[in-house]
């Protein structure tokens, strides 16, 4: 039945991927660039979503279905690890609804159609849970094996994505508060397991060493402590209540309200206290982050796995049929309601809810303005696009790829308003002196436009263009010629352009409102 659930799920996932008119979010289009050029590590993320990516765009080429395909095979994988890691610890009931509770949960739903470094990290999660699980009770060379396997699961989850330290801090606490558990690890398994363990991450870390550790620190950038009004109780219930949304409902309250219970009354087993090493710790300090300064509903994801299997535990054990037939029904007609607005976005449209589909909208039709310009402008000569935006950037790279391959494209580059890289596109493509001397600027949603134009010598033919996403939503791009790239004097406070430099009347542009159909779908890239 598992087996059925989850192949069905996943084929249905794959159908909504091959029918979405929806394009890439930037950050897909992001992790694409990545797989374009390898490598052990990245600005902002670990290398495995591009690896992911290569691997899927190399059989069935780039079009968005195949970018976005790993999504959904890494949850199905995580899927079936939940069942037999349920299996292992209570028994195939426990298994097959805890299942069902993970594969249906809003939060995969999402994290199986969008491709990003969630979806890795919760199937690596999952193989370290299950070998760690199963080495308990295993002996001789076996234990060896699953020694190894953890270590390299445990690797592989930290470069998928840097959460992965919850899973360590899991075992850790486990091993802390269970004798047995500490009695199951002697030298040579702990000692394997911790070697294949750095053998895997060492790669990573030492180009994280050779860039300066630009990965590591973005992560810890993400928490953003300084500048912030401390102990915020408003972000704390925003977060803990968009736990019942990701989670779902009825799962999240089983989750909170038996582990309070069961720990009060002291009535954990084994199995439990082990789930809730895995569970607990990413809900209670991503819950801290957010009370100190913020936090993205997403960020306690590790903790979706190990908790599902714990959910589905206590419902079968407290012989509550209903809420448990309740708490799947409910996954399942969201699990469905969500596939059908992929399908097909009207519904989300009719609703009142574009707003939250227009960064996978308009990418393609806004790639087209900027080619279409870039292509007038080649007989007077073009040394370099420059954009102003890495969500501009990324889309570009991605739809406007036929151009950028073109052996007289101009190099796609991002003009930098401060002093320093504060992502993976202006680390890599910055717009320099040297190819400053003609450029096609776009400024996304006429951001810091002035600014832009303030470091050119000259500004001419500029142009406002706005492409409409949907009835409500347009996106605004402020094109123009510069010459003589001279950025100006940053401001040594705060980096960006210092207040006293002001541009005139350089930006002065017609608004020219056009509307750009939809292309024709792309004929197939392969057979």
């Amino acid at each position: 039945m598992a087996l059925w659930l989850v192949a069905g799920l996943t084929m249905i996932r794959m159908i909504a991927l091959f029918r979405t008119p929806l394009e890439l979010y930037p950050d897909e289009a992001q992790y694409w660039l990545w797989s374009r050029a390898l490598a052990f590590g990245y600005y902002s993320k670990p290398p495995v979503i591009a690896w992911a990516i290569w691997a899927s765009t190399a059989f069935g080429g780039d079009a968005e279905p195949w970018v976005r395909l790993p999504a959904a095979l890494f949850q199905a994988g995580a899927a079936f690890v939940v069942f037999a890691i349920g299996r292992r610890l209570y028994g195939p009931k426990v298994a097959l609804v805890a299942t069902a509770l993970y594969a249906l949960a809003p939060a995969i739903q999402l994290s199986a159609t969008v491709v990003a470094t969630d979806a890795p990290l919760l199937f690596f999660i999952g193989l370290t849970l299950s070998a760690y699980t199963a080495l308990q009770e295993a002996a001789g060379r076996a234990r060896l094996l699953l020694a190894a396997t953890l270590g390299a699961a445990l690797g592989l989850a930290f470069l998928s994505k840097y959460a992965a330290v919850y899973a360590l801090i899991g075992i850790g606490l486990h091993l802390a508060l269970s004798p047995a558990a500490r009695r199951g690890w002697t030298a040579a398994p702990a000692a394997l397991a911790l070697g294949v363990f750095a053998l895997v991450l060492a790669p990573n870390l030492a180009w994280n060493a050779a860039h300066g550790f630009a990965t590591l620190q973005h992560t810890a950038a993400d928490a953003h402590w300084a500048g912030r009004k401390l102990f915020n109780l408003a972000e704390l219930g925003r977060f803990l209540g968009e736990q019942f949304a990701v989670f779902g409902p009825i799962p999240f309250a089983v989750l909170v309200v038996g582990a309070g219970l069961l720990a009060w009354r002291r009535r954990l087993e084994a199995p439990d206290v082990l789930l809730l090493c895995f569970t607990l710790p990413p809900i209670a300090i991503v819950a801290v982050q957010a009370f100190v300064s913020r936090a993205n509903a997403n960020w306690s994801g590790a903790s979706y796995l190990p908790g599902a299997i714990l959910v589905a535990a206590w419902l079968i054990r407290w012989r509550t049929r209903k809420l448990m037939i309740a708490a799947i029904g409910m996954q399942a007609a969201m699990a469905a309601a969500f596939l059908a607005a992929v399908i097909s976005p009207r519904l989300i449209d009719n609703l009142g809810g574009s707003n939250a589909l227009k960064r996978a909208r308009g990418w393609d039709q806004t790639a087209q303005v900027v080619v279409r310009r870039a292509r007038a402008e080649e007989l007077g000569g073009l040394t370099a696009i420059a954009v102003n935006n890495r969500f501009l950037y990324y889309a570009l790279a991605y739809y406007g790829r036929d151009y950028f391959r073109e052996p007289t494209a101009a190099p796609l580059t991002i003009w930098l308003r401060g002093t320093t890289a504060g992502n993976q596109a202006e680390a890599s493509a910055p717009l320099t002196a040297a190819r400053g001397g003609r450029v096609l600027n776009v400024a996304y949603e006429s951001w810091f436009n002035t600014e832009m134009a303030a470091d050119f010598t000259n500004v001419e033919d500029p142009q406002i263009d706005d492409i409409f996403l949907d009835r409500k939503h347009q996106r605004r791009l402020d094109l123009f010629l510069g010459t003589g790239f001279t950025p100006k004097p940053r401001d040594p406070k705060t980096g960006y352009p210092s207040p006293e430099w002001k541009p005139g009347d350089n930006v002065k542009a017609t608004r020219a409102e056009i509307v750009i159909p939809p292309a024709p779908p792309p004929a197939p890239e392969r057979p």
